[in-house]
């Protein structure tokens, strides 16, 4: 257990955490939430040991171990990807050395029957236990599962770790922190850097085999999915809900209209008690009643109603020239490297005015598409921008490119030209940088504030093609809806590099998948591409699934000399429409039918027997002394993985169901 007291940091007279206090218990996963500055990072290197703070207590017990990711790494490059990760596992190495080193002194030795020798024995005896519980022989293999997960190849273990990128140093960096199975993990904006698919599978990992976790994200659908717990922190006071996000905000939402309502009525009474007193303060008859209501008032509990940051981020890009019809028209391009090919027979045409989002996994060539598109560098094929098409770049790493020490006035100041540099300060206003703000230094600025600051460039000079790469990382929540509702507001064309789902969800209605060299057009918005590409991975295991399970019946049939069904059915032709059927045939039909209907419903009632279960065990989490109770948070990790396995076998057994409908539906 953590228990984090009162703790204040101050920064040259102003408080940016004032006394916070709370709890982290064993198997608490809590999603700290906060606009950018807020002081979300500063608490979590508090916690780390990585800061002191100005007053305030930080308490862990004897021996507990920390893992921290902070949001902008420091590497030193001097080992391939496979021996860094290794470094996770450095405890079992120190092991081993102390093993081996005890091996080779009972060699040197010949006093057997010694005391000391034999204290020697046991001792290396304890050692190899130690050593075998640890997982000395498995650790290999939780290192690659890790990399694979986390997006990279296994022609990436041996590559030194200076070739990868920043986003792809960090995912090491993410990998070390998970092996090294700290007793906490706190994780600042983890998913930066990763893809759709890797965020999918860091959130099953965090849920299935972290202990406790404290993290920082701005994507509202990996905190929904990862986070039963909320911490808030708003104008310095930390506020705790035992709820996911989006639970969180109706009730943050809720609790404030209530404390206006119960406030609105207390202020009345309060004015029609003092209007009571001073109208009949000087009645004797009335002195009773007036000294009554005196000390009503003095001993009233006033309601006090929680401060709201109500700082937001105003955006509106300037409306676009107008451009030809058709803004990027593509045909046959391809980029490759040397032997290297990254894109091939990329086909794409962007109409005006359309939004489109590029998904897919790092290093699959987003990003060099957007490069070729800009002109930056040579490609094969054709590439051609549309009539009068003006360009807005906004890339992955632009809030890097800042020069740190200017300050945001002067950051912006250098590049504006014309009639705008008389309302800079507007603009700064306009992106939270209003009165002293603009007078910061960029290199005291959080990753956030850095990232509006780059977002302004976007402003300066009309564009009737957006090309925003990675525009998320690093904004807080309340910042990217201000930013999608501009977005989809502008009246030009939209190209997104990105992975948050819940950003694209509604604002882009095609999307380009990049993957092994190619890239595939996906008409529709983003939670159609990724029901349809869950759907097509269901279909996937459910044909090897079929195909093993039709190998092993065979096998057995085999050695006893009978064909099995699964060989009498490979060898009919193609299913046949109903109306072509045999009686034998149709009856054979039923009753696979209802055998799969059966299925399916057996897996609905387990599915919602599970949601029962998990939904009783929530209800007592959010009870203060469930919420203290160990025992009953393994409880709801095991009733939501139990609800995971009962969702998954419910689809197969739905895809196959209709699978089966749709192979015998009448001609």
């Amino acid at each position: 257990m953590v228990s984090v007291e009162k703790i204040t940091v101050e920064f040259g007279g102003f408080r940016l955490l004032d006394e916070v206090s709370f709890v982290i218990n064993p198997k608490d996963r809590i999603a700290l939430t906060g606009r950018n500055g807020a002081g979300k990072s500063t608490l979590l290197k508090i916690i780390a040991g990585r800061q002191q703070p100005t007053s305030g207590t930080v308490s862990m017990p004897r021996g507990f171990t920390v893992g921290y990711l902070p949001q902008i790494l420091e590497t030193v490059d001097r080992y391939t990807v496979f021996q860094e990760v290794e470094q996770a596992f450095a405890g079992l190495f120190r092991l081993q050395a102390q093993i081996a080193s005890i091996g080779q002194e009972l060699s040197d030795r010949n006093d057997y029957d010694s005391p000391d020798y034999q204290s020697l024995i046991d001792h290396l005896n304890q050692l190899n236990d130690q050593l075998l519980m640890a997982g000395i022989n498995d650790y290999r293999a939780e290192i690659e599962k890790t990399l694979l997960g986390l997006g990279f190849e296994r022609s990436d273990f041996d590559r030194p770790t200076g070739e990868f990128s920043g986003g792809w140093r960090m995912r090491i960096e993410l990998a070390k922190v998970l092996l090294h199975k700290p007793d906490i993990l706190l994780l600042d904006e983890p998913t930066n850097h990763l893809d759709i698919e890797s965020i999918q599978w860091f959130e099953n990992f965090l849920i299935q085999n972290a202990r406790a976790v404290l993290l920082v994200s701005h994507d509202k659908a990996f905190l929904d999915n990862v986070c039963p717990r909320t911490a808030e922190i708003s104008l310095g006071k930390l506020y705790d809900y035992k709820v996911s996000y989006s639970q969180f905000v109706a009730l943050r939402r809720e609790r404030r209209e209530q404390q206006l309502r119960t406030y609105e009525n207390q202020q009345k009474m309060i004015q029609d008690t003092e209007a009571f007193i001073e109208r009949f303060r000087y009645k004797a008859t009335k002195a009773v009643q007036v000294q009554s209501r005196i000390k009503q008032l003095e001993k009233l509990q006033r309601i006090e109603i929680d401060e709201e940051d109500t700082s937001v981020m105003n955006l509106r890009f300037p409306k676009a020239p107008h451009s030809g019809s058709y803004p990027v028209i593509i045909e046959n391009l391809k980029k490759a490297y040397g032997d290297h090919t990254v894109i091939q027979e990329v086909n794409m045409t962007v109409r005006r005015g359309e939004k489109v989002a590029f998904v897919g996994r790092n290093g699959e060539g987003k990003s060099t598409l957007v490069r070729c598109i800009l002109g930056e560098i040579p490609y094969e094929g054709r590439l051609q921008l549309g009539h009068q098409v003006k360009i807005a770049y906004y890339a992955q790493n632009q809030p890097l490119l800042l020069d740190e020490n200017l300050t945001v006035l002067e950051t912006i100041d250098r590049v504006a030209v014309g009639d705008i540099r008389t309302r800079i300060r507007d603009i700064l206003g306009a992106f939270m940088f209003g009165g002293e703000a603009s007078d910061k230094k960029v290199k005291v600025l959080s990753g956030g504030e850095r990232s509006r600051l780059a977002m302004i460039r976007l402003l300066l000079e009309p564009a009737n093609l957006l090309i925003l790469d990675e525009p998320t990382n690093h904004l807080d929540i309340r910042s990217k809806e201000v930013l999608k509702q501009a977005i989809q507001e502008f009246d030009g064309t939209v190209i997104i590099v990105s992975h948050d789902r819940d950003f694209l969800d509604g604002l882009v209605e095609k999307v380009y998948e990049f993957g092994h060299g190619h890239v595939c057009e996906h008409l529709g918005g983003i939670r159609e591409f990724l029901e349809r590409k869950q759907m097509d991975s269901l279909r996937e295991i459910e044909r090897r699934g079929k195909m093993t399970v039709a190998t092993t019946v065979a096998a057995s049939d085999n050695s006893r000399g009978n064909p099995s069904e699964s060989q009498q059915l490979s060898k009919d032709e193609p299913a046949k429409p109903m109306t072509v059927m045999s009686y034998q045939e149709r009856k054979e039909y039923q009753k696979q039918l209802r055998k799969l209907q059966q299925q399916l419903t057996k897996t609905e009632e387990e599915v919602a027997a599970c949601e029962e279960a998990l939904a009783q065990c929530e209800a007592l989490l959010n009870t203060p002394d469930g919420a203290a109770d160990a025992g009953l948070h393994e409880q709801y990790a095991t009733r939501r993985k139990a609800l995971d396995t009962a969702m998954s076998y419910w689809e197969q057994a739905a895809s196959q169901l209709d699978s089966f409908s749709q192979r015998h539906i009448s001609s």
